[in-house]
This record gives structure tokens, sequence and C-alpha cells, in this order.
């Protein structure tokens, strides 16, 4: 494919809201075709089709990565998450609406607000530009999750594989527990980061400058205009879908750091953040659909780099799956340990020098 073209992979991303406006509105089983196409077709056809390890070369990445194509597929994401939270009230008001469909339009824009609206903020919170971080915010804002933005930049990124990390599942810990306890303590690291920014700023914790404290006030105010517009119902619904959103970015947190530990030295001091420290994917509908997400190795060795130039390093541990067929076992906890404990001897005999177990 022409490098002017390769931005056209990405393209079924769209088709995520296509599949949404389908579940909201198709009624029956039909309410259930995002759940369908995320977590059963997408698996399938990454089981069927080749694995896609192809890197850029540097001169087609130095062209990728200044293609404002790219930014413009990320930025489109921002309106359609937006038009489909519109959609997604009107759809749970719809007249005799059957319980059976309600659960699948919830879960479909709980699936919306995790792959859409906190996968790409998560792109986009690390860009330097102020209007892609403030775009980051709005999609973060859709899932209730606005100090994600905090805790993943500067708490995250830093304490990735290690014991002070929330979002680093230890070896044998079972997904709904790492829940618990990553939702919990990153949410208390943001606050705890923030407060650390405006100690060296001078100011206090309830300065108005403490961004915890803005995102709190915003987003009590987006459940307070929800409710006044479409009421208790509408609200409660969605509020159950922005908690699917958060838990399906956790799911994707436990899968992308299960078991990897960064060595210490003699000092206590641990090991710079390697490729071997993060799970990957080479599967390429999971990867598409995913903005890359699925090269996370390279996300954390580079945390700069964007979505279409991140590389695959043959040193990185691999997925036996992609990433949405990987969420699925990690919801059935023994099938989980009995699929990756014995991936990841495989990986150690093979890699002696990789990541140490967390």
């Amino acid at each position: 494919m022409s490098l002017n073209f390769r931005y056209l992979k990405y393209l079924p991303i769209y088709t995520i809201p296509v599949f949404a406006y389908i579940s909201f509105f198709g009624g029956g089983v039909w309410s259930y075709a995002l759940v369908l196409y995320a977590f059963g077709l997408v698996p399938l056809l990454d089981f069927l089709m080749p694995v896609d390890p192809n890197n850029l070369s540097e001169a087609e990445e130095a062209l990728a990565k200044n293609d404002r194509f790219y930014d413009f597929l990320l930025y489109s994401t921002v309106p359609i998450q937006y038009i489909l939270l519109v959609l997604f009230f009107f759809a749970v008001q719809q007249p005799d609406i059957s319980r059976f469909e309600l659960v699948g339009i919830v879960l479909s824009f709980g699936i919306c607000c995790g792959g859409i609206g906190i996968n790409v903020a998560h792109e986009l919170g690390h860009r330097k530009t102020l209007s892609e971080q403030r775009l980051a915010k709005m999609l973060l804002l859709t899932s209730l999750y606005m100090h994600f933005f905090i805790e993943h930049n500067r708490g995250h990124h830093k304490n990735v594989a290690t014991e002070d990390d929330p979002a680093t599942a230890r070896h044998g810990e079972i997904v709904y527990f790492f829940w618990f306890r990553s939702v919990m303590n990153s949410y208390l690291s943001a606050w705890h980061l923030e407060n650390e920014r405006l100690h060296h700023l001078g100011k206090t914790m309830a300065s108005f400058q403490n961004e915890m404290i803005q995102y709190s006030l915003i987003q009590i105010a987006f459940l307070g205009v929800i409710y006044y517009f479409f009421g208790g119902f509408v609200l409660s619904c969605f509020v159950i879908s922005a908690v699917i959103g958060f838990l399906l970015l956790e799911t994707i947190n436990y899968v992308e750091h299960y078991g990897l530990m960064r060595r210490k030295n003699e000092d206590g001091i641990y090991e710079r953040i390697l490729p071997v420290h993060s799970w990957n994917s080479e599967h390429l509908i999971g990867r598409i659909l995913l903005f890359e997400l699925t090269r996370h190795s390279d996300h954390h060795f580079r945390s700069t780099r964007k979505y279409q130039i991140l590389r695959y390093f043959d040193e990185s541990p691999q997925m036996p799956a992609g990433y949405p067929a990987m969420i699925l076992l990690s919801l059935v906890p023994p099938l989980w340990f009995f699929v990756m404990h014995r991936h990841i001897k495989r990986y150690k005999a093979q890699h002696p020098q990789g990541a140490a177990l967390a």
C-alpha cells in the first residue's frame, strides 16, 4: 500500500459507531450488534488473519509522523463519541424497550466509552498541544474518568512494571480483584500527584488550580446536566455504561502488563523501562481498531511516539491472541491462568533476560 494511503487501514475504526447505532435502534438481538462485533467477529478475524510484525522504514516513518490525516482520524472520534452519547440517551428511552434490549444498549455504549473514548483519549493525552489534551479530557469525561489524564501520564508511565503502579497486574492476580485495586489506587494516586505538583508551585491542595478538583466539578456538572434534561433513569444507564467503559480500560491494563516486573539493582533502583515490560499483539484487526494500542512496548519505551509509527520488537512478549480475545479470556480466571502461565514459561525460556515476574 502506498504510504500516502496507509491511513486507510485505520478507517475500520468507524465500524464501531456504525455497530453502536445498530445496537441502539435495531431492537431485539440487534441490540447486541456491537458486543458481538467487538468480542465475537473481531477475535475470529484476528485468529484467521496472519499477524503483521512489519515496521515502517525510517523514511516512511518520517513521512507518516508528519501526515496530519492520522491526527484527523483521532480528532474525528470526539464529535462521534458525543453524537453517540446523545443517541444513547434517546435509545434507552424508547417506548416498549425490553430489559434484554436495554442491557445490550448499555453494554454497547460502554464499549464506545472504553474503545473510542478512553482509548483515543490515551493517545491524545500524550500529545504536547493544549488543544489535543483538551480533546483527551473531553473523551475521558464520557467515562467519568478524567483523573486518568494525571495518573496515566505522571504515574503509570513512571511506575509501570513496579509494585508502585496500580495498573500493573501481579502474577496470579484475578482480574476482578485487579479492577478494585487499580481503580481505587489510580484515583488516589492522581490526587497525590496533583498535590505534589501544587506543592512545588507553592499552592495548597485546596487551590482551584488543583486539576482533580476541576475534574470533579466538571463531572458533577456533567451528571447534573444529564439529569436535568433526561432524568434519573437515563442518568443511571449512563453511569453504568461509563463504569463499563473504565472497567474495559482496566481490563486492557490487566492484559497489557500482567505478571511483568522491572528488575532492581543492588541499590534497590528499578531498571529503566524496556520493550520487554509490556505484552503486545500483532494481530491486525485488534491493532487497527485500537489505534495500535497493542504495540504497547514501544508506547512505554517512547511514550511520545504517535500511534502510526509504533514499532514491533523481537524481544517484546507477544500475546497468544489479539487483545479482544485476551480480554474475554481474562474474565475467566482459571482459563486465563492456564493459558498465560504456560505462555509466560515459554517466553522466559526463550528470553531469560526478559522481564521479571510481578
